[in-house]
Order: structure tokens, then sequence, then C-alpha cells
């Protein structure tokens, strides 16, 4: 059973930069596709970024395009989402998440983000 376990949000001002850490225990990550969504107070959870498990590519949500990054370490079972030029409407729970080959999903419990002044 894979276990996500999100780091690395806190309080940050408008412009600043954070990186959220996803360490998985329980399993390998080598084979699962990875994620991280969002959601904010009274809205959905939203996928922000995610990327493939055969070719590392990645995709964005057009709100977070050109500030977001998301990669992925295999070796250290972890996937990375690093957000520079935060904005207020960033502010949300963020959340880590695996799917496997057999289309298993899987949650980390989230890591507050809040950006404000």
């Amino acid at each position: 059973q894979l276990r996500l376990v999100e780091s690395g949000g806190g309080l940050v001002q408008p412009g600043g930069s954070l990186r959220l850490s996803c360490v998985a225990s329980g399993d390998t990550l080598d084979y699962y596709a990875l994620g991280w969504f969002r959601q904010a107070p009274g809205k959905e959870r939203e996928g922000v970024a995610c990327i493939s498990s055969i070719d590392t590519s990645t995709n964005y949500a057009d709100s977070v395009k050109g500030r977001f990054t998301i990669s992925r370490d295999n070796a250290k079972n972890t996937v990375y989402l690093q957000m520079y030029n935060l904005m207020p409407e960033d502010t949300a729970v963020y959340y880590c998440h695996g799917r496997n080959a057999f289309r298993a999903d899987y949650w980390g419990q989230g890591t507050q983000v809040t950006v404000s002044s």
C-alpha cells in the first residue's frame, strides 16, 4: 500500500517561493504517474501539475504555467512541486497524488500553502 506524505507548505508573501515535497513509502514510485492537486476553501479540488511514469512528461494547469515546476526523484521516492511568484489565489491545501498501472489512486494528507502579506 502506497503512503504519501507531503511537506514544505507554509505562509509566504506574494511573489515568494516554496518547494513542496512528497515522500512515498510502501512501494516504489517508478511506475506511478504523480501529480499535485489543490483545494481552496469553498472550492473543488483541482489538478495543478502532473508527471508521467514513463517519459517524465509534464502537464500544468493554465493558472500555474511558467510559475510551478513538478519533478520526481525515483531514487528518493519523492515528487516535488517548486512554486515561484506565488499569488494569493494560490492559497490552498496541496495534495500529492499517485496512480499506478491498475489505476489505483493514492493521496497524501495535504499541506497548507498560504500566500498573504
